[in-house]
């Protein structure tokens, strides 16, 4: 029998960054993944999939646009969905190559394999071809993540009524593609297809899209896609979804009552992920699971049983890849005896739509809430020379500051490559920065960084220099 100091079940990004830092640190390690390519839903159905055909389509779109920059393009501008969506496989695979290499380098030992829990210290890999291995650890961590959800009376075909596994990897641009939820997945996804040529509408039951981030970032985004020709039902509950052979009915009931109908020749059910724990075994390990489905965790992402953690997706927390490094991290340096943090306010969320939409700390209503007294500056990217140089008008930033001291309490950002400028707004708020000094920091000019402190000098005696 194989012994090792440390087993991690699960190979995205939270199971094979805590095994690379286990390594690292001198455990002997090894890492059990169902599939034959390691990387979890993120690298292989998830994050890098969904950015590629995000970065395909957006240059697609931004054809209609060359003719602004004094660009003439003749001739008819094909879509080749196929090849399109054979260069995001391609991507995915030499991601997934490079998470190989990376096991190698760091003496990390693979077995792939249904992992599941014999007891505490003994892990059942059962292979593909029906034989089974089990293997001895001292610590094991739990890394199983999460898979799409859906409704009760909803029965996904993979066909017409899809998943977003099944969204990456369409035969064709839907005619019409009816997305349940409006969340980051279905409005990624949905811009896609609706760049591509597809009419889009999404259901979505709150009163707005991207309902977990600040209002006003909803509602600059809702403007811009509307813009763009997405169709939004928001505060309207969905009650059936039937297939009739290339067609797919959604009804419908918004807030009074009433009751709409749709039909599409697709529909993307995104309604959110649950945790996946399917055929772990924990009870075996003795581990428990919350009524959410959730393994349940203390401070330092221990279980209940000593010797056992778990992380990303699978426990408690926004469900985010950065979040489940993080948190992989954090778990092998307590083994190894050392004191991490993770400050779970400072953990970012993005959309990777165009604008971007990207966000950190507390949006205003949590403020509000709280009773703190607030001030608020705002800064539009149309009054930046490098988004007028660029054509990318679209957007502002957002901070929100403590009344009192001034510290940065939450940055809010809709705009062009906001989702990489947010990590200013994290690096300063990981010092405690206040608003006055993010205004006093020299910021290149021209860039859209600049929205930032003009933002920061906003929320500082509304001092913004180019409004």
């Amino acid at each position: 029998m194989s012994s090792f100091d440390v087993v991690i079940i699960g190979s995205g990004p939270g199971g094979y960054v805590s095994a690379i830092r286990c390594a690292q640190l001198g455990f002997k390690t090894a890492i059990v993944e169902k599939y034959n390519s390691l990387g979890g839903t993120c690298l292989n159905v998830g994050c890098i999939p969904s950015k590629a055909l995000l970065s395909s389509s957006h240059h697609y779109a931004e054809i209609a646009h060359f003719a602004d920059h004094g660009i003439e393009v003749s001739g008819d501008v094909k879509i080749n969905l196929e090849k399109m969506i054979a260069r995001k496989q391609a991507v995915v695979d030499q991601t997934v190559g490079g998470i190989n290499y990376l096991m190698d380098k760091n003496k990390i030992t693979v077995f792939t394999g249904l992992g599941s829990f014999v007891d505490a210290t003994h892990i059942a890999v059962a292979k593909a071809d029906g034989t089974s291995e089990t293997i001895e650890t001292k610590y094991a961590v739990i890394a199983t993540g999460s898979k799409p959800s859906s409704l009760p009376f909803i029965k996904i075909d993979k066909e017409r009524i899809i998943t977003s596994t099944e969204a990456l990897a369409l035969k064709e641009v839907p005619k019409h593609l009816v997305i349940i939820g409006g969340g980051v997945i279905g409005i990624e996804l949905g811009q896609v297809y609706l760049r591509l040529g597809a009419q889009v509408s999404v259901v979505e039951f709150m009163d707005r899209i991207i309902p977990g981030m600040d209002s006003a970032l909803s509602k600059e985004l809702t403007k811009v896609l509307k813009k763009q020709g997405m169709k939004f039902y928001v505060s309207h509950k969905v009650k059936s979804v039937e297939r009739n052979d290339d067609a797919v009915v959604v009804q419908a009931e918004n807030a009074k009552g009433e009751t709409i109908t749709l039909e599409g020749d697709y529909s993307l059910v995104s309604v959110g992920r649950r945790p996946y724990t399917d055929g772990l075994n924990a009870d075996k390990a003795g581990v428990k699971i919350s009524d959410r489905g959730q393994v349940e965790v203390n401070d330092h992402l221990q279980t209940n049983v000593p010797n056992i953690y778990a992380i990303g997706d699978v426990v408690r927390g926004a469900m985010l890849a950065h979040k489940a490094e993080e948190e992989g991290t954090m778990v092998a340096e307590i083994l190894a005896g050392q004191k991490p943090h993770i400050d779970y306010n400072l953990i970012p969320g993005v959309v990777y739509t165009w604008p971007e939409v990207a966000a950190v700390g507390q949006t205003e209503e949590q403020v509000k809430a709280s009773g703190t007294e607030y001030k608020v500056g705002s800064f539009p990217f149309k009054a930046l020379g490098r988004a007028r140089a660029s054509g990318d008008l679209d957007g502002f930033v957002k901070i929100i500051a403590d009344a009192k001291t001034d510290e940065v309490l939450g940055v809010h950002m809709i705009g062009a490559r906001t989702a990489d400028l947010i990590a200013e707004a994290v690096t300063a708020m990981e010092f405690k920065a206040s608003a006055e000094d993010i205004s006093r920091m020299s910021h290149a000019h021209p860039t859209f960084a600049e929205a930032v402190k003009e933002a920061a000098l906003a929320a500082t005696d509304n001092r913004a220099l180019h409004v």
